[in-house]
């Protein structure tokens, strides 16, 4: 296990590969991963969620199926030689200390931040067929798809259509469109009212988030990229590609200015994207809000690390 206190941090690592992406023109959080599926890993079947599913799918794997180092071998199956591994990010919780007459706790509960490798499945030899399931087929009716989304997400602000622009009003709890047979075709409709759907759960009835409601600049930037990854990833929970990805210099150079900025700023707008996708889809969990510790370990082979806390 390396503990080199010179070794890069976890936040400057997933920051990194974010920044190698943009600067050679491709927004990762615009990438069609419909085919290729939400990010799984392949033994658990567990989605791989917050900023991992982002890392792992703007890869461009044809099919988005994951295992660790250790799996692979379990499975009788190998890694085909040269092939590189693939972070993927974890809380880890501290052990508390505790007062040694009551028992109680003496501090706040910490989490450190560490990552492990996984593989996928392209990247490995002599998997067994029958633990890889077939390619999906591509949901015939994507929009029908966009409107349950829509219709079942809880507490959903009104949609209005009177002006024709696409805004979420904060203060009066809406959300205006523009109508649908203004737009170039119904995808992008949809694509723009979930980025103002994401925006709304921001509301202090819903998830109360602060980016939606300070004034200042760098609020309204986490805000914004909260909002474009959320649009995103519903988008591909309903089967539909992105449609108006926006790919110009201004755009990615300020994107790339936030984030040269500030190592934890994609952590931050990826998980309230989680969060906010996670409230409309009605699939809430418990949030861990860890202390801001971490560590670079679990660096080489898997095999060597303590897994006891990996989400499989």
């Amino acid at each position: 296990m390396n503990t080199n206190a010179d070794t890069k941090s976890v936040y400057q690592i997933v920051t990194d590969r974010i920044i190698e992406q943009l600067e050679k023109g491709v927004v990762p959080w615009h990438q069609p991963w419909t085919k290729a599926g939400l990010p799984r890993n392949l033994v658990s079947g567990r989605a791989y969620k917050n900023i991992n599913w982002l890392l792992l799918s703007m890869l461009g794997y044809e099919r988005n199926l994951f295992l660790t180092f250790k799996q692979v071998g379990d499975l009788g199956a190998k890694v085909r030689k040269g092939e590189h591994a693939h972070p993927v990010v974890f809380w880890k919780r501290l052990e508390q200390k505790k007062d040694e007459s009551t028992g109680e706790p003496i501090e706040k509960k910490k989490a450190m931040l560490r990552y492990y490798l996984v593989f996928n499945i392209s990247q490995c030899e002599n998997l067994p067929e029958r633990f890889v399931p077939p390619l999906p087929n591509s949901d015939p009716n994507p929009i029908l798809r966009c409107e349950e989304i829509i219709k079942f997400m809880p507490e959903r602000p009104d949609i209005v259509h009177e002006k024709h622009k696409a805004f979420y009003h904060i203060i009066k709890d809406y959300i205006n469109m523009p109508r649908i047979e203004t737009f170039e075709n119904s995808e992008s409709y949809y694509e723009t009212l979930f980025h103002e759907l994401v925006h709304s759960t921001g509301h202090e009835s819903r998830l109360k988030r602060q980016s939606l409601t300070k004034t200042d600049m760098e609020s309204y930037s986490v805000e914004e990229l909260t909002a474009e990854i959320g649009a995103c990833y519903l988008m591909s929970e309903a089967g539909i590609f992105n449609s108006r990805v926006e790919s110009s210099t201004a755009y990615i150079d300020s994107w790339l200015k936030a984030l040269k900025g500030d190592k934890k700023f994609i952590f931050f707008a990826s998980n309230q994207a989680q969060r906010a996708t996670d409230y409309i889809l009605d699939t809430m969990e418990p949030e861990i809000i860890p202390e801001a510790t971490e560590s670079s370990v679990l660096m080489g082979n898997i095999e060597n690390g303590d897994l006891d806390d990996l989400p499989f």
